[in-house]
């Protein structure tokens, strides 16, 4: 009898610790099992290179959201951006969206820069003013072969 009380202590100290452990994974690595509080926005750009599926959004500063989805738009051939912002943070509708890099080499992120309107985008709204970013590749092959404007 005190054999089984103590497989079943143990049984459920581990299952205990695996269920903490998982919500760990979960949290520090920032996945939404549920969808979680977001609403969608979508923009265009003509180029995201080296952006990735899951980079930060920031606005001043303040990660308040992630890339969700990046494809290619048909109709224009520019790179469409799915982006999941988190709910009670509002962006005016001439908000204008940079593909930025962390430091020199870091990794690629979107930076909102607010707007003035009074007007808000809407969720499944649409981001019209982008910058996409400067490829410092293209730049050093113009400087090196004297073709800087």
């Amino acid at each position: 009898m005190k054999r089984i009380t103590l497989e079943l202590i143990v049984g459920i100290f581990v299952l205990a610790g695996l269920l903490c452990l998982s919500y760990l994974s979960v949290k520090l690595g920032k996945m939404e099992l549920v969808g979680g509080d977001f609403y969608d926005v979508t923009s265009e750009f003509d180029s995201v290179s080296g952006l990735k599926k899951g980079a930060s959004v920031e606005l001043a500063g303040v990660e308040v959201g992630r890339v969700d989805r990046i494809d290619l738009d048909p109709k224009t051939d520019r790179a469409r951006l799915h982006l999941k912002i988190r709910q009670g943070i509002r962006l005016q509708d001439d908000v204008i969206a940079s593909v930025r890099t962390r430091g020199i080499i870091g990794d690629k992120f979107i930076k909102l820069s607010p707007g003035g309107s009074e007007t808000l985008i809407a969720a499944n709204g649409r981001i019209r003013d982008t910058e996409s970013s400067v490829d410092l590749e293209e730049l050093l092959s113009k400087y090196i072969h004297g073709k800087v404007d």
